[in-house]
């Protein structure tokens, strides 16, 4: 009898424990990038496999022009991915904003296990490698990563309070990165040695496609609305004999992880009085927005380098190339948070810019394999400006639209 009451006790016990995990976003989070890594290290060898056989075929063994036609590839591919959200994100943010918060994490996941689908089919049956325009058409078209990072960021922050959000979302970045180096460190050692065709690639797509059939069906079945935090903590409006003689705390600490002291909170309240909030949250938005494009346009190369000389490297190597980049994810994250209690905002986000800068300047003059990975371990700072642009900007968002 006692140990049924106990067993009943327990029962009752991890019942509210399943329920806060149910609306934890971070297996999704995972998932979805594991599947990712393995779709961009697929993706990368099916192309350069592709354009091999076209210059065998027309009897020409030029590096230039492998890497000519791959580059040309991508340009346009990633064109197509950049420019086809443009408007269904906005369409999925307008709809979540009305109640559903579950529609920009989940069509956004459902566009990517069809349009990934494409990449089995040109393995398996050899369609054109053209047909991944008419993918990334579709996968932008139902909001791509614009919208499911959104859509991840807000749900997060509406489940956090205004004093732990910024390391919950940073808590999310590092699990995307830690989820990014595990995924390219396998994809690799999976398309080499995993094969059930004649063709390279078949269980390292497939693979990835079932990651991201399980972060729908989870998304759709698993995850639960998180309990809206903070807004108990939010003041009544003061009368106006207060407002005068009281100065408003700042919503959120500038510093991911510290503390103000009274003379960091007096001039941020300077400058928050100084500068609108609309003009400061522009302000904000067109700095993280600029260091965005300069180090996605600077990486963005990096996969069509690797693969011919003087590098030349094969499946394995590239996957531990890509792992070396999300490595900066946990390098960025330590740094923030170790150094945000003792260092201002604005030297952290130098150390994090000067770090890229570096990185990528070694980078342009790599020839071996080990300049490869000192030039990434210069960059292991790069990451630091985005997540204190967005603490800042945090201060100026309400949590439950952050994100968006």
């Amino acid at each position: 009898m006692w140990m049924w009451m106990r067993r009943r006790m327990s029962c009752f016990v991890l019942l509210p424990t399943i329920a806060i995990m149910r609306t934890w976003i971070d297996p999704i989070v995972a998932g979805a990038q594991v599947a990712s890594s393995f779709y961009d290290t697929g993706l990368l060898l099916a192309v350069k496999n592709h354009y091999n056989h076209t210059i065998d075929a027309s009897n020409s063994s030029s590096e230039d022009t492998l890497q000519k036609a791959i580059s040309n590839f991508y340009i346009i591919h990633n064109l197509i991915l950049g420019l086809a959200p443009l408007l269904s994100a906005y369409i999925l943010a307008r709809l979540s904003d009305k109640g559903n918060r579950k529609i920009t994490i989940c069509v956004p996941l459902a566009g990517y296990l069809i349009s990934r689908l494409f990449l089995l089919f040109v393995i398996l049956w050899d369609w054109p490698i053209e047909i991944m325009y008419g993918s990334a058409a579709l996968n932008g078209l139902t909001g791509w990563f614009t919208a499911y990072w959104s859509g991840v960021m807000a749900w997060a922050s509406r489940g956090s309070s205004e004093s732990k959000r910024s390391l919950r979302l940073i808590i999310i970045e590092l699990v995307y990165g830690l989820a990014g180096f595990i995924g390219s460190l396998a994809s690799g050692h999976i398309f080499v040695h995993f094969q059930i065709t004649r063709h390279n690639g078949v269980v390292l797509v497939s693979c990835s496609l079932a990651l991201y059939l399980f972060c729908l069906l989870y998304s759709i079945f698993v995850l639960k609305p998180p309990h809206v935090e903070g807004i108990q903590n939010v003041n009544p409006i003061p009368s106006d004999r207060e407002s005068k003689n009281k100065v408003a705390a700042p919503t959120e600490n500038s510093r991911l992880l510290g503390t103000y002291s009274d003379g960091q909170a007096a001039s941020i309240l300077a400058i928050n009085t100084t500068l609108p909030p609309k003009v400061l949250i522009a302000l904000l938005f067109t700095g993280a927005i600029f260091y965005n494009v300069a180090v996605s346009g600077a990486v963005d190369v990096l996969p069509f380098y690797v693969i011919k000389e003087p590098l030349s490297w094969g499946p394995v190597f590239i996957g531990y190339g890509s792992a070396a980049g999300y490595l900066i994810f946990i390098t960025s994250f330590l740094a923030v948070y170790i150094l945000s209690g003792r260092v201002k905002d604005l030297v952290l986000t130098c150390i994090g810019i000067v770090s890229f800068c570096a990185g990528i300047l070694i980078m342009a003059f790599v020839q071996k394999t080990y300049l490869y990975y000192i030039a990434r371990a210069v960059m292991m700072f790069s990451l630091i400006p985005l997540p204190t642009i967005r603490s800042v900007l945090s201060k100026q968002v309400q949590g439950s639209s952050y994100g968006e």
